[in-house]
Order: C-alpha cells, then structure tokens, then sequence
C-alpha cells in the first residue's frame, strides 16, 4: 500500500481510482464496510481503491471543545487502512487552508485531478468542503460534472441495540472497560501501541514482571482495571527508523490505572506481564498491547499479600479468558 500526505504527492498518471472517504477513527465494521463496497466497485472497473482522510479529527480545528480523544493515532490508522485492502491512503492535512476550500475545490483539485477518481463512497453524514458546505447531494451533482459516481453507504446497525455502528460508540465501550463489546464492533481487539520503558519494577519484586509503556501510548486507553489480552512484540527500530519483519505474540495480563495500593504512579499507565515470562527484556521495544476481555476493576489492597494473592488470581482468569 502507498501512503501519500499531499495531493501532490499523487503520480500525473494515478487513476483511475474508485474513493472512500472519512475520518476512519478506528476503522471499525461500519468503515470497513464502506471499503468493502469500494473494493467491489474498484474490481468492476479496473481500478485503485484509494482511502481519503484527515491527519487529525477535523473538529479539533473546527469545533475543539467537542473534538473527542481518537480512537488510533494517524500510523495506526493507516496499519488498519492498510489491513482492510485499500491500495492507497491519502492523509489530507486538516487546516485552515483546507478547511477554507469550497467543494467544489475540494472535489475537482482531490478528487478529480489528483486521483483521478471514477467513483466515490461516503457515509450519509457526509459534509465537506468550506463551513461543512457539500453534503452527499452537492457530492453527487459535482460527480455528474466531472464524470464520477457517487454512492452513499447507509449505517451498520446493531440488530439487537437498533445503534449504529460508530467511532463514538467504541469509545464509550472502552471508557466503560467493555473491550469485548468495542471489539465487536471494531471485528478485532482494540490495541494501543507504545515503546517499553522502565518503571519502578515493583511487579518484579512481586514476581509479576511486567512491560511498562510509555505514558504518550498510542491509542484509546480503556478504563482503569486489569484485562486478559495479548502483547505483540514489535522489535527495536534500526538504525535507519525502520521496524523488524518479524513479531512476537505473547499472552498477557494487563493492568490499566495508576497503581492506587501504593498511590505513588502520578499518570494513567498500561503495563502488561506476560504469562510465564520472567526474564523477557523489551526495554526499547515497539509493542503493541491487544485488549480482548475485562477481568476486574482496579482497587486498592490493604497489604502486599492481599495483592499478591489477587495477582495469582488474575493470572488464572487471564488463561481462562484466552483458553
């Protein structure tokens, strides 16, 4: 897959290309399911798939105070992009000029010149172009002036909720420790990313090493309490930046809070112990961290036995959980 970050990035000779376009915050089922399209429509007609979106949720300009936390970071979003199939990813960044471009600019000098697209998938909330000016239909006119189609892919809904499917939706699960649920809806576990940095190695003395990630985690951080779930391991970057082919997957108790039984861990961290692994050495490592189910909240113990003693615990549910 190619990633470009400025249309003019984009070959003379490019298209033609079939688009989906969006903020793709998470790239859950309903995203997917916009890609899914686009990817039949691109079969048919002999052409690029291409996924259009934004370096930053465009309300973070906008309207700031109603932008929420994102889901991924930009890297990871196009990991996932790239998972779901697209040949392309073209990362627009949002700012003032951007946001000032009329539509109809947006649609003839993105759309039309740079991509050379034939078709074009939206979400029926749709809006672009200068003050949130275009919607589906001024979309759709612009595609019957410059030769393109434009389809407009209709919610996924939860059949038993009657709830579409949605970024916000995820969030609202992770922030309530609901990771199985986010991850039905994702159709995977959600994961954040973060180099292995060293901690106080209180888990050690306890007989729980753990990897501690560092506090500027990429990804949505679910709610406080320890989860079963998977770490992956990355690898060092070289020296030239560039990550290992190969990676590891460990299973993984994971705690998620600010350690309240000894109250001394200023900030929110995620620290992962793999099950059976005691002198595993990822300091410096990339990792990802993969939550698949919630095995209780966090609390605080009166004494360090009583800790020890739910630790024990937590690692037999954690194997039960990823049995």
């Amino acid at each position: 897959m190619t990633v470009y970050r400025d249309p003019a990035e984009v070959p003379a000779d490019f298209g033609p290309s079939v688009v989906a376009i969006g903020k793709f915050d998470g790239v859950h089922s309903g995203h997917r399911a916009v890609i899914d399209r686009a990817r039949v429509d691109a079969a048919a007609r002999g052409a690029r798939v291409v996924a259009v979106t934004f370096d930053r949720n465009p309300l973070s300009l906008l309207r700031p105070e109603l932008c929420p936390e994102p889901l991924v970071a930009l890297d990871q979003k196009i990991g996932l992009l790239a998972a779901a199939g697209v040949d392309a990813v073209l990362v627009l960044r949002f700012d003032a000029e951007l946001a000032a471009l009329s539509a109809r600019d947006f649609v003839e000098s993105i759309l039309v010149r740079a991509l050379g697209a034939v078709g074009v998938l939206v979400g029926d909330d749709f809006r672009f172009g200068r003050g949130g000016e275009g919607d589906p239909e001024v979309l759709a006119a612009l595609g019957r002036e410059h030769g393109f189609d434009v389809d407009v892919v209709t919610d996924v809904r939860a059949r038993d909720a009657g709830r579409r499917v949605s970024s916000t939706w995820v969030r609202d699960l992770l922030a309530a420790g609901d990771v199985a649920g986010a991850a039905r809806l994702l159709g995977r576990p959600h994961a954040v990313e973060a180099e292995v940095v060293h901690g106080l190695k209180r888990g050690r003395e306890l007989g729980y090493p753990t990897a501690n990630l560092a506090t500027d985690a990429a990804g949505f951080i679910p709610a406080d309490g320890v989860y079963a779930g998977w770490l992956v391991d990355l690898g060092m970057p070289g020296a030239d930046g560039a990550m290992p082919a190969s990676v590891i997957r460990y299973p993984a108790a994971i705690s998620v809070g600010t350690n309240p039984t000894f109250d001394d861990v200023p900030q929110r961290q995620v620290e992962a112990y793999v099950l059976d692994e005691t002198d595993l050495d990822l300091y410096g490592h990339r990792v990802e961290v993969r939550f698949t189910a919630r095995i209780r909240g966090m609390v605080a113990f009166v004494g360090i036995p009583a800790l020890i003693e739910q630790m024990d615990d937590d690692v037999v549910r954690v194997r039960e959980a990823l049995a």
